[in-house]
């Protein structure tokens, strides 16, 4: 099988899951139906949740008694932590934090 004809078979089962998926909501709560309390509660915690998991993971890697001593982690970190706390608007936050992250592990603490 060529090269080709392989991505794009990859590429047409990823868009059909990516598609049932994406549908699965409107199939299982159909509009006028309330939703379970169990997945209203998932959709209040699980931001906090995964954020908190995602903090974890950025910083796991941070080496504090060896060079750069996890400063550009901390930085972006205290980055992310004060635009949200000031603009409430998370994709800002992440984003520009991870931007920072980048220009300071590629261009400062080299």
């Amino acid at each position: 099988m060529n090269n080709t004809l392989y991505s794009g078979i990859t590429v047409a089962i990823i868009a059909g899951v990516s598609l049932l998926l994406r549908g699965f909501a409107f199939i299982a709560f159909p509009e006028g139906a309330s939703v379970p309390k169990l997945i209203t509660r998932l959709g209040n915690v699980l931001p906090y949740g995964i954020m908190g998991f995602l903090v974890v993971y950025c910083l796991k890697d941070a080496h504090p008694l060896s060079y750069p001593y996890g400063l550009p982690q901390l930085i972006a970190v205290a980055i992310t932590v004060i635009l949200q706390a000031w603009r409430k608007n998370s994709l800002l936050s992440v984003l520009t934090g991870t931007v920072c992250y980048m220009i300071m592990v590629q261009m400062i603490f080299v």
